[in-house]
């Protein structure tokens, strides 16, 4: 096995077992360093099964090394492997919650890089992305306002725009979609500017400051952004926290109201798989499948093993009675443009 992709594939399955970010680190970086190393001198110690003496490879990660150079599957890869084989099937082999959905996507409306506040690489989200099957994703870095994310300013992401497009004629015919995690301001109007939303495949609204408004006056907010023709899809529309480094609780709104306008508009309403958020609840889950809206099964991914996420959305979309045919990340990428672009349903 090439020691490179064992990294790298132990990396993917800590992050999406929610590790400590410190040990995930520790194996993208001895990939990293490994990758630079000439190839004679890669070659000399895979020979000699010395590498921890390189800066950046630890006790752990140079076994992991050695023992792929020589041919073999490390060890802890292989107890890696056979915990996720347990978690996907259960101890008695029973097929797991959401797999016939989650087989059915092509692709993910929301993930993050490095531009903003993900992690990794935007071509190491795309790889990824399509090494879990997708034939498509959509980047969503912050818009501006979110400071804290590091969102993008209008020049920033006209860059990005040029990044992805580039990054396409190598990964064809994988799609990367372009796309933003656009914060809902106060008053329902969008973070960013108009003309550069219009260039974008698809738009993702979120409020992600003053949750705490007054119902009412968060379901204006929220009614008017659905009402935009530039806004896809619905983000994690309470905004409830359930764990990690912080929990908080739902923003209150007339739900009914709001899934109504979805379904008027052709918004869809975003799952969000991240365990995080579980975002709709079951309760609103059910009132959003019973007003018609479309659904985005989506991971909100900040790193690559996070983007596999998406099975507990689907696991919840299966729970709640939610058909494959209403989730749009079902469809193909020229189904989802289509549909972005004047709501063209398919079928």
């Amino acid at each position: 096995m090439d020691p490179i992709e064992a990294l790298e594939r132990i990396a993917f399955l800590l992050e999406r077992a929610q590790a400590p970010a410190f040990r995930v680190k520790a194996f993208r970086r001895a990939a990293e360093v490994l990758a630079a190393l000439p190839p004679p001198e890669r070659e000399r110690r895979a020979a000699t099964g010395r590498f921890t003496d390189l800066k950046g490879i630890g006790e752990t990660t140079g076994k992991v090394i050695a023992e792929a150079s020589a041919g073999g599957v490390p060890a802890y890869l292989v107890r890696l492997e056979d915990e996720a084989r347990t978690e996907r099937t259960g101890p008695d082999g029973a097929a797991e919650a959401g797999r016939a959905l989650r087989d059915a996507l092509r692709g993910d409306c929301h993930l993050h890089s490095d531009w903003s506040d993900g992690g990794s690489p935007i071509e190491l989200m795309a790889r990824t992305a399509r090494g879990l099957g997708h034939d498509w994703a959509v980047l969503t870095d912050h818009s501006p306002r979110l400071k804290v994310a590091r969102g993008l300013s209008a020049d920033r992401l006209r860059a990005q725009l040029d990044e992805v497009a580039e990054l396409n004629t190598r990964l064809a015919p994988f799609r990367l979609l372009t796309g933003i995690e656009c914060d809902i301001l106060p008053d329902g109007s969008l973070d960013q500017d108009q003309d550069l939303l219009d260039r974008l495949d698809v738009v993702v609204a979120s409020a992600h400051s003053e949750l705490r408004m007054p119902a009412a006056a968060f379901t204006d907010r929220l009614l008017a952004a659905v009402a935009d023709p530039r806004v896809d899809v619905l983000g994690h529309c309470t905004n409830r926290l359930l764990g990690g480094r912080a929990v908080r609780p739902e923003s209150t709104f007339d739900a009914e109201r709001v899934f109504a306008a979805c379904a008027r508009s052709g918004t869809a309403v975003e799952i969000n798989s991240s365990p995080y958020r579980l975002d709709p609840p079951r309760r609103l889950l059910a009132l959003a499948r019973d007003a018609g809206v479309l659904f985005s099964i989506d991971s909100d991914a900040h790193a690559p093993g996070q983007l596999d996420w998406q099975i507990n959305g689907c696991a919840r979309a299966e729970a709640a009675g939610i058909p494959a045919a209403r989730v749009v990340t079902t469809w193909t990428a020229d189904e989802l443009l289509a549909w972005t672009r004047d709501r063209t349903v398919p079928g």
